[in-house]
């Protein structure tokens, strides 16, 4: 994309348009560098504006001549992994509330009653927020749900073979970009005009 540059996370995009008409950014170690994050994700700052990757704030962005952002959400993972492990722990939780759910379904229904209705209000997505206040209501389910979350993760790590998990996303990388080039090859026709060289 010609026009479009990348916007490293640690530049103000506010300090940028400041540095561009001569005024002094508002902060940070250098022209237009703030300590806040730019990341999308990160809801607990309090900011007038979240940035974007959208494509019509990228064309606008370079109609009017400026930086335009391209995608900062993926993050850089210099050191470590935290976001990762969070989603999988996120993820066994609600696989466990999936397996009490059935588990309660058969054994004890009033049980599974009640549970699916909390389950309903209190979504599983984040396991330590509905791990706790599971435990504020029921402790005895909170604590089964927290094996059953161990024994998954234990189950998942004896059968996930990470050498063919990588092949596997680099095998889909590879369909999905082949996938893409023959969407944008334009392949000649029967009916075109050939020249003869001779």
């Amino acid at each position: 994309m010609a026009g479009v540059q990348v916007m490293p996370a640690a530049v103000d995009a506010a300090g940028l348009r400041k540095a561009r008409v001569g005024a002094a950014p508002s902060g940070g170690s250098g022209p237009g560098v703030s300590t806040t994050s730019l990341f999308a994700g990160d809801w607990r700052r309090k900011r007038a504006r979240r940035t974007s990757c959208s494509v019509r704030a990228l064309r606008q962005a370079r109609s009017r001549g400026g930086l335009g952002i391209v995608c900062n959400l993926g993050g850089q993972y210099e050191d470590t992994f935290d976001d990762v492990q969070l989603q999988l722990m996120n993820y066994f939780t609600y696989k466990a509330v999936r397996t009490v759910l059935t588990q309660l379904y058969e054994m004890n229904p009033p049980s599974y009653r009640w549970f699916y209705n909390f389950v309903a209000v209190n979504k599983p997505t984040d396991g330590k927020l509905f791990l706790r206040a599971l435990s504020k209501e029921r402790q005895e389910l909170a604590e089964r749900v927290m094996i059953t979350r161990l024994h998954l993760y234990g189950k998942w790590i004896k059968k996930c073979d990470h050498g063919r998990m990588y092949d596997k996303i680099s095998d889909e990388n590879l369909m999905l970009m082949r996938e893409r080039l023959m969407e944008t090859v334009i392949w000649p026709t029967d009916d075109t005009n050939t020249e003869k060289i001779g």
